[in-house]
């Protein structure tokens, strides 16, 4: 990937992070852990790969994401915010009663978001609808799953994974965010759902790994995603929970819990030091 837009992308992750701190310290609660460790996959898809137009988040040509890990949201409303699809100010609003951005995504009040989401496994099976859907109407559209690797537990998950594969549904692209952590400890140790990319591959997927923090590796993998056909794709993303914030990286502990004002004020220093250095690169 050509330096110049990495640096930006960059910098869009790194806007995302500032974004899922602020909303998360403003309702004092959240999952921060979970969301920053999927800002530099939201970056890459909001703003290099999916076709969209916030101007009419309705387009029926537009391409869909469903966040199936939906409490991780914080991530998902300061991308889309970022996108244009609503004011940054909304976010301070985040999880209070009468706001537009509640704790778990919601289709029917907030713009961009193109699935209510958060019980876990159910996301990649609406996924599969939306995919099938685009087939049975004729539409090329893709639709965009993102899933915790916790909640590869859950049995609907391989349920859809069989449908997806056996449909065909090349149109439909997951992604596992594999950090292994989960809210009770390592995935490894909770049930270890692993080997990831092999159960995927006897489902009749095309698997692709990559590096969640590193542009040219998700360039790399999502390009890969738009050559294949007859077969489902999952990347299976190797990430870091936490990530851009030193104490709250492979902490399960940062799963569920809001920083105080003390965290917070470390955490954002940390987000636009890094930033700082973005720009004067």
């Amino acid at each position: 990937m050509e330096q110049t837009r990495k640096r930006e992308l960059q910098k869009i992750a790194n806007r995302i992070r500032q974004g899922v701190l602020e909303a998360t310290f403003s309702a004092q609660s959240g999952h921060p852990g979970g969301s920053l460790s999927i800002s530099d996959t939201l970056a890459y898809l909001y703003f290099e790969q999916m076709n969209l137009d916030p101007s009419n988040p309705k387009w029926e040509e537009r391409d869909r994401l469903v966040l199936s890990k939906g409490h991780c949201c914080p991530a998902l409303y300061t991308a889309l915010a970022e996108k244009g699809y609503f004011d940054k100010s909304e976010l301070k609003g985040f999880r209070r009663i009468g706001a537009m951005l509640q704790g778990h995504p919601d289709m029917k009040n907030i713009p961009g978001v193109d699935m209510s989401s958060g019980s876990l496994g159910q996301g990649i099976s609406a996924a599969c609808g939306m995919a099938l859907a685009a087939k049975l109407s004729g539409k090329n559209w893709k639709v965009y799953t993102i899933l915790g690797d916790g909640e590869l537990q859950e049995g609907q998950v391989w349920e859809a994974a069989m449908f997806a594969g056996f449909r065909k549904l090349d149109n439909l692209i997951a992604i596992v965010d594999n950090n292994n952590l989960q809210i009770d400890g390592k995935v490894s140790d909770v049930c270890s759902v692993y080997p990831i990319e092999d159960k995927f591959a006897a489902f009749g997927w095309h698997t692709i790994s990559v590096d969640a923090h590193d542009f040219d590796s998700l360039d790399a993998g999502f390009k890969e995603a738009l050559t294949i056909t007859g077969k489902p794709v999952v990347l299976v993303q190797k990430s870091v929970k936490g990530k851009g914030v030193s104490f709250m990286e492979n902490n399960a502990g940062w799963h569920g819990k809001a920083t105080n004002a003390q965290e917070y004020e470390q955490a954002m220093g940390e987000l636009k030091a890094a930033y700082a250095e973005l720009e004067v690169e």
